[in-house]
């Protein structure tokens, strides 16, 4: 059993899955499900399992109408590309235990006075458990891709915020220019595309 708080009052998990190429991922909004991200409206009640708390004024879901699909997997890695990217957690650091096959992580220091950028990794195996130290960049992947993984990973906000590095680099809109990149990255310019 891990323990990891915040000194923030954490209100209870309510969950919502979201579609992502790599990852089964969920959205946590201040710990209430929301339907529209950019709205507080939501009730925040439909997934809220634990009880006899309220969230926003209504009763949590009773405990005997739970079902499979109140649960989640935080990332999905037993796909051909079973990843989870580059991203760092702004706001919370994140403790991952492995509870069946093998799991390659990483975490990259920056910005160090010597300008070195450290990659630490490690293969995990089950029973196995790894802290990625809150704002650093760091990776999960299946190494093992005919060998599914599961994993639980907690964090230690109830907003701890994702950042995928490369969708925010590569995908913004307008998009960097291709100039900019290539010399942040020190690549040629025909790499970027």
């Amino acid at each position: 059993l891990s323990l990891v708080r915040t000194p923030l009052a954490c209100q209870p998990l309510c969950l919502r899955r979201l579609g992502h190429p790599f990852t089964d991922q969920i959205h946590i909004a201040n710990g209430l499900t929301v339907d529209d991200p950019d709205s507080s409206l939501s009730s925040g009640q439909e997934f809220v399992i634990p009880l006899p708390l309220k969230v926003n004024g209504f009763d949590c879901k009773d405990p005997l109408a739970v079902n499979v699909d109140d649960f989640f997997k935080a990332a999905k890695l037993d796909q051909e590309q079973g990843q989870n990217p580059q991203h760092t957690h702004p706001r919370a650091t994140e403790i991952l235990t492995v509870l069946e096959g093998t799991l390659y992580v990483g975490i990259v220091t920056s910005n160090q006075a010597d300008r070195s950028n450290k990659l630490f990794v490690k293969v995990l195996n089950k029973g196995d458990v790894f802290v990625f130290p809150q704002g650093l960049i760091h990776l999960q992947f299946n190494p093992v891709h005919d060998k599914p993984v599961v994993a639980l990973a907690a964090l230690s906000s109830q907003n701890p915020r994702a950042i995928t590095i490369a969708n925010a680099v590569f995908g913004s809109k307008p998009p960097i220019s291709d100039d900019v990149l290539a010399k942040a990255f020190q690549v040629q310019k025909g790499s970027i595309d």
